[in-house]
């Protein structure tokens, strides 16, 4: 519902609820999307003795991955309930439904297999790398690469209008450049095939958005954050 739409007495307070009902119910919507992935995916995935296990990059992948897609739904949904940049609003929302599948297919994987959905605390992420070129040793990372800090999320929370926007855009740019090589590296060495097929979903997906955002980002005058 536009503003146009709206009765002429009390815009102020129409506006208001046309736009409480579309955040509710792009609410919904994201919720039973992710429902749902998870529901299919437990019914298709079936547990046994030949599941992968904690050391295993099926596992490591599924947890990791899972971990970076929430702080991308996080950051999407500030942009869809915040940005007054339509065309970046439908971006955010597309980024959040998306990955909010995924992470439920992730969940459901990990809760057939008998894995809890996030890594030990005292174990660094990545660890199931070992063979990638940039991480080859056993060590892992604290904070996974693309991955926005407290205080990057706490600038973006406190910026408005298009500062706002774009700081959102080159965030998002950052973090899909970051999750690429986990995805990537799932997608050529996980053992389970739907594991494998999900990862490459991934990598092309975000590959796809990558050059989006930046165009985004360049069209509205700003570069994206160095690396």
């Amino acid at each position: 519902m536009t503003d146009q739409d709206t009765p002429s007495t009390a815009p102020s307070s129409s506006g208001g609820r046309s736009t409480l009902v579309y955040v509710a119910a792009a609410v919904v919507v994201l919720l039973v999307g992710a429902a749902a992935g998870m529901l299919i995916t437990l019914a298709a995935v079936g547990g046994g003795d030949d599941n992968p296990g904690p050391d295993s990059i099926d596992v490591g992948f599924s947890q990791d991955m899972r971990v970076h897609h929430l702080q991308a739904i996080t950051l999407a949904g500030m942009a869809r309930d915040r940005s007054e940049d339509t065309e970046v609003r439908q971006l955010a929302f597309d980024i959040e439904s998306t990955q909010l599948d995924q992470s439920g297919q992730l969940s459901g994987w990990l809760t057939v297999w008998g894995q809890p959905t996030l890594s030990p605390p005292d174990q660094p992420h990545m660890r199931w790398m070992a063979g990638a070129h940039t991480h080859s040793d056993t060590t892992g990372v604290d904070l996974m690469p693309g991955m926005a800090t407290s205080e990057e999320l706490m600038k973006l929370r406190a910026l408005k209008g298009t500062e706002f926007t774009v700081y959102f855009l080159q965030l998002m740019l950052r973090h899909h450049e970051g999750g690429l090589e986990m995805a990537s590296y799932a997608a050529d060495h996980a053992r389970l095939g739907y594991v494998r097929n999900l990862a490459q979903k991934i990598a092309s997906g975000q590959q796809a958005e990558v050059t989006l955002l930046t165009s985004m980002i360049k069209a509205r005058g700003a570069q994206p954050l160095p690396n």
